[in-house]
Order: C-alpha cells, then structure tokens, then sequence
C-alpha cells in the first residue's frame, strides 16, 4: 500500500492546476497523480477554442459573460456559480502566465479574443486552434519541477476504497480513502492511501463512439463515484459539438472548432443552401444545442450521411494564420478549404452534468472532490457555453485547493484489505468485450442521441441490461484489463444518461425529447 497526502486522478487542466498550487502551499506534502495513458493525454489537451474570460472591459463585461452562460443553460444555471466563475477568471488567466502558457495576441500587443456561439462579445482567449494542447504543456512543466508531485502514467484508477470496503470501520459518514490502482505496465494492483482523494478524470465521449473526445474519455471517474455511492447529476444533458470532422470510416475525433463559425464560415446542406437562418436568427453563432439540432433536423430530411462548413469565402491566409492545425489535418484528408467544403457531422462532445459538488468541489462522499468535466458545479446548467469549461476547471481547481489550504485532511489509523481477485482468471474473451462495446456505442447512438423518445430510451435501457449481465459475469471470472474496466465505466454511465433523461419531463438546452413536446401541447 502507497500512502499520500493528496491523491489526484487525471492530468488534465482540473487536477494539473490543484496538483501545482497545493505541492507549491505545502512543500512537504506528497501529491500524487495516477492517469491512465500517457501523462499529457487527457480531454484539455484536445481543447481547441480557448478560455472564455472577460479582459476588454470597454465592449465586454461580466454582466454580459454572465448573461450569455444563462441564456446557453436554459435556465437550470446556478446563479451564484456563473457569477462565481466569471468573476474568477482573469486571476486564474494571470496564474496560467505566471506558469508559462503563451497565448496569442494581436498587433497591439493586446490578447487576441475570439468569438464563438452563444457569445456577445470577442473574449475567448486562445493559443491557434490548440489551446488546450499549450495549457497542458504549461502545466506539466510546473508540475515537473516540483518535487513533491508523483505523476504515474498508464495506471487506471479501478475503485475508490470506501467505508463498504473496510469491515473495522464504523461511522455513519461515508468516506473516501484513496484508490484501487491497476499499473497496466506490470498487471499489479495496489492500494494508494490518502488523506483526500480528487477526481478529475475528464468526460464519456466514447460511450458514444463518435467523439470529439480521445479514446480515453470512458467516464472512469464518473463511474466509480456512482458505485461508491456519490450523487450523479444532469446526466442527461450530454453536448454534441455540431462540427465534427466526418470521417467515411464511421467514427469521427477531430474536431472543427467553434471559432471556425465565429471566424464567419458558414454551415451549407448537399444543394448548396445556407441553413441556420432558417432555424435561429444568430445563424451559425447559435448555442451548440440549437445548431446540433438543426444539423440533426437537415440530415433527417435530406436522409445524407454529413453537412458542410463553407470557409471559401474566408481570408485564407488569415484562417491558416488562426486555424493551423484545422488547415494542415483538412489538407491531409484532401481537403482545400480554399475551394472544398469541410464535411461535418455533431459528435459527442460535452457532458454538463456528472458528479455534483458544492462551490468548494466537495461531492456528497467525504474526503472525495471532483473538477473539471466529471463533475456537476451547476455552471453549464442545460447547455455548456463554449469555452467555459476550461475556466470552471481553473476556478474549481482553485477553490478545491482554497478549501484543502484551511482543512487539514488527515486518515483514521486504518488498514485497508489488498484487491482480491482469487478465483479469477485471465480472460481470453477480447472479442467479446470488443463486440459488447461496439453493441454498446450504436445503442446510445441511436436510442439516446441528439433527438430522443421515451420509446426510444425505454428500448435502450433493455438492451443495455443485456450488455450489463454479459460483462458484469465476464467481470466477476476475469483478472482486471484496461478496455474489460473502461466497458464496465461506460455500461454505469450510459445507465445514469438514459434513466435521468427518462426522468426529464420538459426539453431543456442540450436535451430534446420528442414526446416532451406532445406532452405540452
């Protein structure tokens, strides 16, 4: 068993950030940070747009930002925390410069602000088309240069140690512990012991299979939490980025970003015609609900597998200037934004909801914090305004590390049991895991996508109690695997999507339910 103070999962923007302000507070204390691929593979990485923040205050103002993120949330925002968040952001924006982050600026030497859907003003921060990417190198770099950070690539976080795991314990308190950590390297399984325990392992694109999300985004974090028995919410508000890369092939990961909308391209149908005015009057700079739904609308009718971006009217130079990495991966799928249409389709992007925490990114599960896309602060509401979600992971990253500075978290003397796996065996079954997530991504993707029914969901939740005993018997016979855990994390999170949108009675932001229409006529 390994003992630390601070047990961080997930290198992403949310626990990179609490990991480096609490080991530079407190020197002598041990961070450590388990993340299961690479140590610089996480969902912030892949973060395009930038950091929404409010920074010219002559045509912008908090008042402004604060209204854009409520009109996007459709009402089910929390107040308190938008204005929180918001108001928050140009001291986190000074901490990620102390740190090293470059972001660009224009001819004036001033922050060069993008704009994206659902926003009234120019204030999205950024680095290119790859700020997150710049963030996260910023970040591990500090990280590195602490000496009481211990970063564990390709470890997987299988369970949180709880109070149902240790028999000597009694309290009425529910608790966390630390960790069972599976080191894919070696197939052992250890116990990490810790004072507090943070989740901040990122978001569940892969349940749906078309992702913008990288192949790690299983939902591990979310998933643990709801089998430790921590409240899950607003599940059902999962956000599909309306312009994703279409790929033939069937699943699409690159995406092309909001601000390539905001730069002034245009979304066009096979015939030719410049849609989203027919649907909202902000056109292409609609919320991302609005645009995904229209898109879903146009494919419906047209029965065509994609839609276009239009960029050939745009500055080219400019665009390659603002968009390289969009330019360069569009080029090597023969693409020439100069005379070609992009071809685009939504793809899971965003969950707004998951495991709820208070302003202090407590969850309702002692000595257990969540931040970042795992968890629910009641920002997002219904729908996520673009480029929030990297400022609500640095102010809860902050407020997390604010709380631990006036807590001391400290264990009971407790002795934890080792992982027992005794009667397992090293299963053979890969194609059945294989065949059981295929089965498992066009089930959501056709019963629990951007346009849902209660016919459709109850449908879904039969098939998935099928899928569920398979791997759960598979589960209970077989030695731990990576992919046998991650299907596992997925089947959990794709139960908690399908019974909370089950439970929405009215369409909100991100959710639409066709029989919530009939109900109110």
């Amino acid at each position: 068993m390994v003992t630390t103070d601070y047990l961080v999962i997930g290198s992403g923007i949310a626990g990179l950030t609490f990991s480096v302000k609490i080991a530079e507070k407190f020197p002598d204390r041990k961070v450590i940070i388990v993340t299961k691929a690479n140590e610089d593979e996480s969902n912030t990485k892949y973060a395009q747009g930038g950091v929404a923040i409010v920074l010219d205050k002559e045509q912008d103002s908090f008042k402004k930002h604060i209204k854009d993120t409520l009109i996007a949330g459709d009402g089910l925002c929390h107040e308190a925390v938008v204005k929180l968040v918001i108001k928050e952001g140009p001291k986190r924006l000074k901490e990620l410069l102390l740190w090293g982050a470059n972001f660009d600026v224009n001819a004036n030497g001033k922050f060069d602000l993008g704009k994206e859907g659902g926003h009234s003003e120019y204030r999205v921060v950024h680095h290119k088309d790859i700020t997150g990417y710049e963030i996260e190198r910023a970040l591990l770099e500090r990280a590195h240069q602490l000496s009481n950070i211990t970063i564990l690539p390709h470890h997987f976080a299988i369970d949180l140690v709880t109070n149902h795991h240790i028999e000597s314990y009694k309290s009425e308190t529910l608790s966390c512990f630390g960790a069972y950590i599976f080191n894919q390297n070696t197939g052992d399984i250890f116990t990490i012991k810790a004072n507090s325990t943070l989740l901040a392992s990122g978001g569940i694109g892969c349940v749906y299979g078309h992702t913008t999300n990288p192949v790690i985004a299983t939902g591990d974090g979310i998933a643990m939490a709801y089998r430790a028995k921590a409240r899950i919410k607003d599940m059902e508000f999962v956000q599909f980025h309306p312009t994703a890369l279409y790929e033939e092939k069937g699943e699409s990961s690159f995406l092309i970003s909001e601000a390539v909308r905001g730069f002034g391209a245009y979304l066009r149908n096979k015939k030719g015609h410049r849609f989203m005015p027919d649907y909202d009057e902000r056109a292409e700079l609609a919320s991302r609900d609005i645009v995904s739904q229209s898109i879903d609308s146009e494919l419906k009718k047209s029965g065509e597998p994609h839609v276009y971006l239009d960029c050939t009217h745009l500055d080219i130079e400019a665009f390659k200037g603002h968009f390289p990495n969009i330019y360069k991966k569009c080029l090597e799928r023969h693409i020439n934004i100069e005379t070609d249409w992009i071809p685009v389709i939504p793809a899971s992007h965003y969950l707004c909801g998951g495991i709820k925490v208070n302003k202090k990114g407590k969850t309702t599960i002692s000595r257990l914090f969540a931040c970042g896309e795992c968890s629910r602060t009641g920002l997002h509401g219904a729908n996520r305004l673009a480029s929030n979600s990297l400022l609500e992971a640095l102010v809860y990253a902050h407020n997390i590390f604010k709380h631990h500075s006036k807590h001391d978290y400290k264990s009971p003397d407790i002795i934890i049991p080792d992982w027992n796996d005794e009667g397992t065996t090293i299963t053979e079954e890969h194609i059945l895991i294989q065949h059981n997530l295929k089965q498992l991504q066009a089930l959501m993707r056709n019963y629990v996508g951007i346009i849902r029914s209660n016919k459709r969901l109850k449908r879904a939740i039969k098939h998935l109690d099928l899928i569920y005993n398979e791997v759960e018997d598979l589960y209970k016979e077989s030695k731990i695997t990576t992919s046998l855990c991650e299907l596992r994390n997925m089947i959990n999170v794709s139960h908690l999507i399908i019974r909370q949108s089950l439970d929405r009675k009215e369409n909100k932001g991100g959710y639409f339910n066709v029989d919530n229409v009939k109900s109110t006529r």
